[in-house]
């Protein structure tokens, strides 16, 4: 008996000191004063308030949606929250989930007018919907950033999920799947790029007063609407600042950082790999 007390002490202890000096090990902050920031699905909600919420920090904006009406009214919403007269929001309109080639072609028009992409923000998509187009509308702007944030070895990447990537819920049986496909590409591609000082974030915001959300409620099952009901509805632009901090400023979760141990391990195989890989082909453009 007092063999497994101080069993269960000593892991209860590790995982805390894990916990405490997982600040430490985290990546720099990232300035938004002067960084470009790409939102797609950034015409409404969540979306257009992260555009807000980094605009008041300094950044140049590109939004990125279908609605070209939208985006305009966006664009006005956003340029109120400047904080000095060089910033610029750049609106584009296209669907990001229907082809990659599109996709690429407005992230380099961007860059063209507004410098490296810093921080991409995923957030578009329904709630009403749960196909690929869900998974499809984050991997091809994602990218399209990829390298050239692997070139200045710098970035951010955002993926604006939901509770439903969370916890599988009565009504989401579409949606939920698409939500939790993003935590695997989310944690997959971190191990990927952080060798190159480029980082990932996952956002899983609770029900949120956005239009998606009204829309989502027209066909809501009762069971779900119930279960919806049982928490409150968040403002967009609180969610906003609690996901762009959480952007700027990498640290883990208490259970997230049960798992550093394992990582810590994982990320040194990438790392030497990436090393060994890049020194293979610094030797051959010498032969």
């Amino acid at each position: 008996m007092l063999l497994v007390t101080l069993v269960a002490a000593f892991i209860v202890v590790f995982v805390l000191l894990l916990y405490m000096i997982s600040p430490l090990i985290s990546p720099k902050p990232l300035k938004l004063n002067g960084a470009h920031v790409v939102v797609t699905g950034g015409s409404s909600g969540i979306g257009k308030c992260i555009a807000m919420e980094c605009y008041k920090h300094g950044a140049f904006i590109t939004l990125v949606a279908r609605d070209e009406h939208k985006l305009v009214q966006a664009k006005k919403e956003v340029e109120k929250c400047a904080i000095n007269d060089k910033q610029v929001v750049l609106c584009i309109s296209v669907d990001v989930s229907k082809g990659y080639n599109q996709v690429e072609s407005v992230i380099k028009q961007a860059q063209e007018k507004l410098g490296p992409v810093d921080m991409l923000v995923n957030c578009a998509g329904m709630s009403i919907s749960g196909t690929f187009e869900e998974i499809s509308g984050s991997v091809y702007p994602t990218r399209a950033v990829i390298t050239t944030m692997k070139e200045r070895r710098m970035g951010r990447i955002m993926f604006v999920s939901s509770q439903a990537g969370l916890i599988g819920l009565f009504g989401y049986t579409a949606y939920s799947p698409s939500k939790f496909a993003l935590r695997g590409l989310a944690e997959a591609l971190q191990m990927e790029m952080k060798p190159y000082n480029i980082y990932v974030t996952v956002a899983y915001p609770p029900d949120t007063d956005t239009p998606g959300f009204a829309e989502e409620n027209k066909t809501k099952p009762l069971e779900t609407r119930l279960i919806s009901e049982t928490s409150g509805v968040c403002q967009p632009e609180q969610v906003a600042k609690v996901v762009v901090k959480d952007a700027l400023i990498v640290t883990m979760g208490l259970f997230r950082t049960i798992a550093l141990f394992y990582l810590g391990s994982f990320d040194s195989i990438v790392r030497h790999c990436m090393i060994q890989r890049e020194q293979s082909k610094a030797a051959d453009k010498r032969e």
